[in-house]
């Protein structure tokens, strides 16, 4: 079997930057353990899978280890996709998928995605990550992922993860994030996954999920301006909207080519 493969950068306007994802489009839908395959050859952070219905398009995750619930910077990969490459007509893109029904809306090469909101709650540290933090955070919150909120950004930039330690917990598909207020922006953060191929993520738009209404909340406006401090760095722009927000961002084609299934 013959399969196309597309490689993206994600939230970023060059390539090399944001997050790398491979997007793969599927006749119909293969064996787990054959998309688990691809995945870990493909050695990004997650590749995403697509079969294209009617009126709908089946979209599923997956990271070298497991199947996730939601991944932000693959989603709109595989936007960027339909749109540029495979010229799919409709400025509006409705993906089915585990998290139930999302929306991608196109406005020239800016990306909108719709997504629920995931307003953490207070919560305790872990002693596992505790002891793989070199500086504590001021406060605790909790959604699908751990929200650890810093005094500074300068705080964010500095801090290192033991990870021996932090591999001792499994989050399921969750991660930690780190943020603080932003010096050039309304805030950044950082993502790290425990037990992952890799730690730190460079472009994590699920993690906007908890940090759009967390920050809304925080900084009392709806629309914010938000920058992954990463490597590759990530760029957001985001907007509030009850129970659900928007994240919107960039993508850039890497490659494209052919994976070949004997």
């Amino acid at each position: 079997m013959k399969l196309n493969i597309y490689q993206i950068d994600a939230f970023t306007d060059q390539v090399f930057g944001g997050n790398p994802a491979c997007v793969v489009p599927l006749p119909h839908w293969l064996p787990d353990d054959i998309l688990l395959k691809i995945t870990k050859e493909n050695a990004v952070a997650e590749t995403a899978f697509f079969v294209e219905n009617v009126n709908t398009i089946h979209l599923r995750w997956f990271t070298p280890e497991i199947e996730m619930d939601l991944c932000g910077h693959a989603t709109l990969a595989t936007a960027h996709c339909l749109k540029t490459i495979l010229k799919y007509s409709k400025e509006t893109i409705v993906f089915e998928t585990i998290s139930g029904e999302l929306t991608v809306e196109i406005n020239q090469d800016l990306y909108r995605l719709n997504f629920p909101s995931r307003m953490p709650v207070i919560s305790k540290l872990p002693y596992v990550i505790k002891n793989a933090l070199n500086k504590l955070p001021k406060r605790i919150y909790k959604s699908r992922d751990y929200v650890l909120v810093y005094d500074s950004e300068a705080d964010i930039r500095k801090i290192k993860i033991n990870r021996q330690i932090f591999d001792q917990i499994n989050l399921g598909t969750g991660g930690v994030i780190l943020t603080s207020e932003g010096y050039c922006c309304d805030y950044v953060y950082r993502y790290f996954t425990p037990q992952s191929s890799i730690l730190e993520d460079p472009a994590t738009g699920s993690a906007q999920c908890s940090l759009i209404p967390f920050w809304a909340s925080e900084l009392k406006k709806e629309k914010l301006t938000a920058i992954q401090l990463s490597e590759r760095t990530g760029h957001f722009q985001c907007e509030n909207k009850k129970d659900r927000v928007i994240i919107s961002g960039n993508a850039k084609t890497y490659s494209i080519g052919n994976i070949w299934i004997r």
